[in-house]
């Protein structure tokens, strides 16, 4: 009887450090779930669709249906194998990857468009790490076919134009079925598809080709656009497109002096504002802007490039979106735009993803809890009562 009840008395301390670490290991756990995972539903969860302008006054049934739901981000610069770390590649990654995933489940947009520097690296990728690069973009960016992507060139997927060549363009079209001076119509609303880096005005082969689509696509989008009653030799055998405004998609903003004007937290940083910017490097030409103006008077023009939100009103009151990055590799304060769009209308909010400073202060303070939990039941952690007890002892003594 003795030897069973010492045994007994043995083992229950072993239980009991054994639940106590059971009990660590679930905290930790429980932090990494909620950081890792959770926190993504929780941010994005709090973001709506934006009602367009006169949609209480239409049917919910026909405004649900006439409506496209857009979703726009750009500059997510998948790290590549020269000079991306493998542990910086696979956080980035992750936290793109689920914030991405999260608001597919959570919005379920109609269509995605990313607006180029989709790699970070495809401006010197060879064969093989374009293909790994390509792989892992197909993982972190799968859709339902409910759901279109459409990826827009940017100069860190095919170089600057300096860097530009045919084989880069082919290779990148090839993957993204992307095309320079292509429309895409969905449900009445004209997007144009821009690569801002073949507009150099030089006369290139691809900007050669990337303008004449340009001017082509111009003059089928104004013909359009024209009265039933209006007699035009050159629109009599053009193909009639839905009569809207068109919305351009590019990588590089339209020419602006600099980011002095623009406001907003994910805004560039004081100290950069007001840098000027260079053409045909951080915005497009002033030529170049123009004729893009001219050729398609768009009614919205969405850029990345920047990698800082910003709001430009350019001649004719007409806006322009800069699109931060996606990537926390690039800001603090990642995010994207949820578009609401008609034929005739938009309305446009910004969606915040978790601040990885807020994650870090949780990783912060679960470990400070964490090791006050430990130091406490070892008992090595002195309460303040005694600890001051034993001062107020120590100077009597003395």
């Amino acid at each position: 009887m003795r030897s069973s009840s010492s045994t007994a008395v043995k083992s229950l301390p072993l239980k009991r450090r054994l639940y106590f670490l059971l009990k660590l290991v679930c905290f930790v756990v429980s932090v990494l779930i909620f950081c890792e995972f959770l926190i993504y539903y929780v941010v994005i969860f709090q973001c709506r669709w934006p009602e367009v302008k006169g949609g209480a006054h239409v049917d919910k049934k026909e405004t649900s249906t006439s409506v496209l739901k857009a979703m726009i981000l750009a500059d997510t610069h998948l790290l590549g194998e020269i000079k991306g770390h493998w542990l910086d590649k696979l956080r980035r990654e992750w936290q793109m990857e689920r914030s991405f995933q999260t608001a597919l489940w959570l919005l379920q947009p109609d269509i995605v468009f990313i607006l180029g520097d989709v790699f970070d690296e495809g401006k010197w990728s060879l064969p093989q790490a374009w293909a790994d690069d390509v792989r892992r973009f197909r993982k972190m960016f799968k859709h339902p076919v409910s759901t279109e992507l459409v990826v827009i060139v940017g100069n860190h997927d095919i170089g600057f134009h300096y860097e530009m060549t045919t084989y880069k363009v082919n290779r990148f079209e090839k993957v993204f079925n992307f095309t320079s001076g292509k429309l895409i119509t969905r449900k009445g609303i004209n997007f144009v598809i821009v690569n801002s880096v073949a507009l150099e005005g030089d006369g290139c082969a691809v900007c050669r080709t990337s303008e004449a689509k340009l001017a082509a696509l111009s003059h089928k989008l104004n013909c359009s656009q024209q009265k039933p009653n209006h007699s035009d030799k050159r629109c009599s055998d053009v193909e009639k497109l839905p009569a809207s405004a068109p919305i351009l998609l590019q990588h590089y903003p339209l020419y602006r002096k600099s980011d002095a004007e623009c406001t907003g937290e994910d805004s560039a940083p004081p100290e950069e504002k007001n840098i000027p910017f260079k053409e045909k490097y951080d915005v497009l030409s002033q030529e170049a802007s123009q004729k893009l103006m001219w050729w398609f008077h768009p009614r919205l023009i969405l850029s990345g490039h920047t990698h800082s939100a910003c709001e430009v009103l350019h001649a004719g009151k007409i806006p322009e979106i800069s699109v931060p990055s996606f990537s926390w590799r690039n800001r603090n304060n990642p995010s994207f735009i949820m578009g609401s769009i008609t034929p005739t209308d938009f309305s446009l909010q910004k969606c915040f993803l978790p601040y990885e400073s807020r994650v870090f202060t949780v990783y912060c303070a679960a470990g400070a809890l964490l090791g006050i939990l430990i130091l406490a039941h070892f008992q090595l952690l002195t309460p303040p009562f005694y600890f001051a007890q034993r001062l107020i002892s120590k100077h009597k003594a003395v």
